[in-house]
């Protein structure tokens, strides 16, 4: 049986909070094993815990979403946060994503995009609402000359963008995951992106990828 998602909830409304808690909590592989209700609390749980993903607001008081994403990959690295705000202002979600953020879904997501945002997120993937992801095309858009990229970094990109993680990207080109991690670092590099969300946008930009929010569930 696969091990359940532990999940740290963090909002500063307790409704919000509970109502979170009680729809990922009725999942059979997610777990919510603690919350916060500030940028303070997340830290120190963050740090203390064993969560696989940390789901947390923005705008919180005493110490804000954003501020606790740089002290939170400050001291646990591999921590993987996702915003979920009613925040889609552009300043708030590339500052998001420049600290670290896994993911960016806005709070008028349907109950089975959070859901699924928090498995993916789990799994290492990039999750971007799909008003959010425009918001990255239409910066890409404004970069200038496309830069040259090998036909493997492409695939590897293509990849990426149908949400596959670096082991199963590694599977399908039958390259090690240490070189996946090589191509991402590349891609990086030469497209002028912050990290693995923008890149993910990038792609679906460039129709290499679906553009559809929803994916199908592993079996």
């Amino acid at each position: 049986m696969t091990e359940e998602i532990k999940v740290l909830v963090v909002d500063d409304h307790a409704v919000v909070r509970a109502g979170l808690v009680n729809i990922l909590n009725a999942e059979h592989d997610i777990s919510v094993i603690s919350e916060a209700s500030n940028g303070f609390e997340a830290i120190s749980k963050a740090v203390e815990l064993d969560v696989d993903v940390i789901l947390m607001d923005v705008f919180m008081p005493e110490c804000s979403g954003l501020e606790a994403i740089v002290a939170i990959k400050d001291k646990k690295p591999q921590a993987k946060v996702l915003i979920l705000t009613i925040s889609d202002r552009e300043e708030d979600l590339f500052q998001a994503l420049k600290f670290g953020a896994q993911g960016y879904l806005l709070k008028s997501a349907t109950v089975s995009q959070v859901v699924e945002a928090v498995r993916r997120t789990a799994a290492g993937e990039a999750m971007l609402s799909p008003h959010i992801a425009s918001k990255l095309v239409a910066e890409f858009r404004g970069k200038g000359d496309e830069p040259r990229l090998s036909e493997r970094e492409i695939e590897v990109l293509k990849l990426m963008g149908e949400g596959l993680t670096n082991t199963e990207i590694g599977s399908r080109l039958f390259i090690s995951e240490s070189t996946v991690r090589t191509y991402l670092r590349r891609l990086l590099d030469k497209l002028h992106l912050r990290n693995r969300a923008e890149a993910t946008a990038y792609a679906a930009q460039r129709h290499l990828a679906p553009r559809s929010y929803e994916v199908p569930r592993k079996p």
